[in-house]
């Protein structure tokens, strides 16, 4: 018979033996998913779910979840959406024993199988993805030593309304260690443009390994457009420390506008490369940029600020741009003003279809609607300075533009071309009055632009001397052409002294001598005394109230007006010689039609007396030259011009025209 005593014994030792053991037997680690769930969804404020709980002890505690599933918000529309993220099964080892003992959590391994990652947002603007999180678990992230992250058979599928995207990234990650590497492929639509792309990158446990910069090395591209990024980034987390050298190509840089986020207008075909320079998540600065953008070179810096400024709960970039160019081809820049670059060898399929649409209309003035709403994307400072204007018929030599756009509204102080030795110089404001309109304002200032840079551009005329002139525009509409179209304003030119080729005067009064010679390549240049323009402009009809060419030959006189709304040119141009000559009809020569198809033609004066001289060869040859004889200007006609300019120079606004000779009287 046993001792009781043994038995009492048995019974303290053996009984729990036995209980561990059914314990053990019968443990399920699922018990603790309610606890684990509802810890992890108040931490991101989702519903989290995990289907299996294991739990191993060989050499390390590892902790496998499986079926990982983090919900949709609870109103989110389409229920028939995937989740926001689901893991197949997500291994961590952790040496427990090591941080027991005062060394420090090491997790050897983290190991996420099949994870798929669902990012969404309706046209309304709602997203699935932004997570209500917590700030106070992150303090001690920075003492985890994590040995190996594996990502196998990741997906990422975004899609995006307003973007006009739906695309999908695979993610992997391959090798071990320091050694391993992440590869990132792309594939989808973007801006209603396809979009494929490859990145390889480090390690993702060296983002924090300051001593060992993450390489990156990125090929994407958006339809035509391509983004290539290759070079080591410091601290990939805190968005320190690049040398990352960045190129981006393709048929017209409007398209770039996804992908930068700034409003960026059409242009011809562009290849620009830059260096990036990383200051933290506020700044991101592009040193040493430079390329072509058509026929002009560019070069220069790039600072953006994506978090400038905060607007109903959205961030606001801020972009500042001193850029230069040695060679610009103004037509390349059309886009900043509506219009499409006319480039038509490499031009996009979109922009074809702009050029045949801008060809087919028989309006010339840029009628592209201004986007308020894109103008307040972002605030913009830009200094840009060309040395070298080209182009066989501009009359320009170099452009300084400083200009801003803040809330929506664009400064520009000032746009100032050469001309020669002289200035044009324009000070442009633009202010949204609402979501479609916005109202201009443009003061113009003539500063003695030059006569025979002016007339080099025609490839026929000549001239010298210099032309001073003040103006302004005001008006209110949405385009180009609408802002003229409604615009009121004046303009005054004047010119006093220098010299024109004759050409230009003698073909409005038909001299038909002088003009022969001047066509077979030897003109004859006459004097100028003064040249007077004052244009009035009033809801969009712009009224030639004086324009008079006094020369050492002739009175020059131009009427009529200009309709900017609708295109139309209804002038008139009458020539006087001022002495006695022979083979001159004065008369009125006419311009009409439209900006785009101007027709000229003589008035009915001059083809009555043609028709006479005609009829007189016919009967008797020196009496042919009867109608053609001029007897000169009266002395009253010949001072007018002076007197023109006298009265311009001392009005409102005309200070900067040139002082009237004395000599454009007392000289006849």
């Amino acid at each position: 018979m046993a001792n009781p005593r043994t038995l009492r014994r048995l019974a303290w030792f053996g009984v729990p033996i036995v209980l561990l053991g059914i314990l053990v037997a019968v443990w399920n680690w699922d018990w603790f998913i309610p606890i684990v769930q509802s810890r992890a969804s108040a931490a991101i404020g989702r519903p989290v779910t995990i289907g299996h709980l294991h739990v191993r002890f060989d050499p390390f505690i590892q902790v496998v979840a499986d079926d990982i599933v983090v919900a949709n918000p609870p109103d989110w529309p389409d229920k028939g959406d995937p989740p926001l993220a689901s893991i197949k099964s997500l291994t961590i080892q952790a040496d427990v024993f090591r941080y027991l003992h005062g060394g420090g959590l090491v997790v050897p391994l983290v190991a996420i199988d099949t994870p798929k990652l669902f990012v969404a947002e309706t046209k309304d603007g709602e997203a699935n993805f932004r997570l209500a999180t917590s700030s106070g678990g992150s303090k001690s992230s920075s003492n985890v030593k994590i040995g190996n992250l594996r990502i196998s058979d990741g997906t990422v599928h975004a899609v995006v309304p307003k973007l006009k995207s739906n695309f999908t990234v695979q993610v992997d990650t391959r090798g071990e260690g320091r050694d391993a590497k992440l590869v990132a492929e792309a594939k989808g639509t973007y801006a209603n443009q396809p979009i494929t792309g490859t990145m390889v990158g480090g390690a993702l446990l060296s983002l924090r390994d300051k001593s060992n910069p993450w390489p990156i090395d990125l090929k994407m591209a958006n339809g035509p457009t391509h983004v290539e990024v290759k070079g080591t980034v410091e601290e990939p987390v805190a968005f320190k420390g690049a040398d990352v050298r960045v190129r981006f190509y393709g048929p017209d840089m409007g398209l770039l506008e996804p992908l930068a986020g700034i409003p960026i207008p059409a242009t011809p075909p562009y290849d620009m490369t830059g260096k990036v320079d990383l200051e933290g998540w506020d700044t991101i600065r592009l040193n040493d940029f430079r390329g072509r953008v058509g026929n002009s070179d560019m070069h220069g810096t790039i600072v953006m600020k994506p978090g400038a400024k905060e607007e109903n709960g959205k961030y606001k970039p801020e972009v500042t741009m001193d850029l230069r160019s040695n060679r610009v081809d103004l037509t390349d820049f059309a886009g900043f003003l509506g219009a499409t670059p006319h480039d038509t060898a490499h031009a996009t399929p979109e922009q074809r279809r702009e050029i045949a649409k801008a060809n087919a209309s028989p309006r010339l003035l840029p009628d592209k609607r201004i986007s308020v709403p894109r103008l307040k994307w972002a605030d913009i400072h830009v200094k840009f300075h060309g040395d070298h204007i080209v182009g066989r018929s501009m009359p320009l030599d170099d452009v300084t533009v400083v200009a801003d756009v803040v809330n929506g509204a664009i400064n520009v102080h000032p746009a100032s071309f050469g001309v020669g030795k002289g200035r044009l110089i324009t000070d442009l404001d633009l202010v949204p009055v609402s979501d479609r309109n916005v109202h201009a304002r443009a003061d113009i200032r003539m500063q003695n632009l030059s006569v025979s840079r002016l007339m080099q551009a025609t490839h026929t005329f000549q001239g010298a001397g210099t032309i001073s002139g003040v103006g302004a525009i005001d008006g209110t509409g949405d385009s180009v052409a609408s802002l003229l179209g409604n615009g009121n304003g004046e303009m005054k030119m004047a010119m006093a002294g220098g010299d024109l080729s004759a050409l230009l005067v003698d073909l409005t009064g038909l001299e038909f001598g002088k003009a022969l010679l001047s066509a077979l390549g030897m003109p004859q240049k006459t004097a100028v005394q003064c040249f007077v323009s004052d244009l009035l402009l009033k809801r969009g009809i712009l009224d030639f109230r004086v324009m008079t060419l006094d020369t050492g030959e002739a009175i020059t006189n131009v009427g009529g007006d200009v309709n900017l709304r609708d295109e139309a040119i209804d002038l008139s141009f009458k020539t006087d010689s001022k002495h006695f000559s022979i083979g001159s009809l004065p008369t009125r020569i006419h311009i009409g039609g439209t900006f785009k198809d101007p027709s000229i033609r003589p008035g009915a004066e001059v083809a009555a007396r043609a028709g006479a001289a005609a009829g007189l060869a016919v009967l008797f040859a020196p009496l042919a030259i009867l109608p053609t004889i001029q007897f000169g200007t009266s002395a009253a006609q010949d001072a007018r011009c002076g007197e023109l300019l006298h009265q311009a120079r001392e009005s409102a606004g005309g200070k900067a025209l040139p002082k009237p000779r004395p000599s454009a009287t007392s000289e006849r």
